[in-house]
């Protein structure tokens, strides 16, 4: 596991319909490790879950950490126990903030996409936007004006503000039509977190629109079979530690890591959160993971080892 840090719960309010948001700040007072837009941060929660939630306060802030949190009806205890577990005062363990879903800054024009609770990493970046005087501007869409968090924080910014309500408009909205209303210049960025469905059909309407520069930040893991041209048994060379393990037929790459006692820096161990991430020196890795892009993946410079296989006999890692 990564270094963690001290800290408590300074406040919990609610935001709307099942949404609260959490205000961590360090334990014993203190600066708090700076972040950038977009990055993310584990609890430790009391029940033994490690989960992660984005950060929702501005990146500046060094004194405090927001975070927003849906209770999930379909939850395995994590966001339940955020919602019903957690007090003011109360002493948690947490990570060190990591991004996957960075934000270019110097973009000409950046269109932010929200889904649901996956307006918190969006809040982030429209604020960091707005203090850099940068253009952009945010669709935000929910099932209902009283499920859809941080609306007035929104509004404040100032930027255009497209929402929609599907029970007010009689469904979803028109996704790929809204998209291609927006510029289309080479130096725009589109981003969008939020539910599956609604990533899947970004990525699908961003390529056949043409939008090349297209981020997106999951919050839950999407499952990715291996290849067909993956290996069952491979060999794992460690540059660092000059270590040399077999991965055998059945058995993960963290599962050998582990069993070699490798120091590996993990956290979810589902392919989501990033903390993971492992320069690759050679050799060809099966990405399985839902962090890394299309060209991220073609690169083969880093992969997550916690999900991904191999599809080289040889594979050369920096650790």
């Amino acid at each position: 596991m990564s270094n963690l840090l001290k800290a408590y719960i300074h406040a919990l309010r609610y935001e709307a319909e099942d949404i609260h948001s959490v205000e961590l700040r360090r334990a014993g007072g203190g600066e708090l490790p700076e972040f950038a837009a977009g990055s993310h941060i584990d609890l430790h929660l009391p029940n033994g879950l490690v989960r992660s939630y984005s950060l929702l306060n501005a990146a500046g802030e060094r004194h405090r950490y927001v975070l927003g949190v849906l209770k999930d009806r379909r939850s395995r205890g994590g966001s339940r126990c955020v919602h019903e577990a957690l007090r003011v005062g109360q002493s948690i363990d947490i990570s060190e903030p990591r991004n996957n879903f960075a934000l270019h800054e110097d973009a000409g024009h950046s269109v932010l996409v929200a889904g649901g609770i996956g307006v918190t990493p969006i809040l982030c970046m429209a604020t960091r936007l707005k203090q850099l005087g940068r253009s952009f501007e945010v669709l935000y869409f929910a099932r209902s004006r009283k499920s859809a968090a941080f609306i007035a924080e929104l509004q404040a910014l100032g930027a255009p503000l497209h929402l929609h309500f599907d029970d007010e408009q009689n469904g979803p909205p028109d996704l790929k039509a809204l998209l291609a209303a927006r510029p289309a210049q080479a130096d725009t960025h589109y981003y969008a977190c939020g539910p599956a469905v609604m990533l899947d059909a970004f990525e699908k309407f961003c390529a056949e629109l043409g939008y090349a520069n297209a981020h997106i930040e999951r919050f839950t893991a999407v499952e990715v079979a291996a290849a067909s041209d993956a290996r069952q048994s491979y060999t794992v060379e460690l540059k660092r530690s000059g270590k040399t393990i077999s991965v055998e037929a059945g058995q993960s790459l963290l599962q050998a890591l582990n069993a070699a006692k490798v120091n590996c820096v993990t956290s979810c161990e589902e392919g989501i959160c990033g903390a993971c991430e492992t320069r690759v020196l050679d050799g060809q890795p099966d990405h399985r993971d839902s962090v890394l892009s299309t060209a991220e993946r073609a690169a083969n410079k880093v992969m997550m080892i916690c999900v991904s296989g191999c599809k080289s006999e040889r594979l050369v890692l920096d650790l």
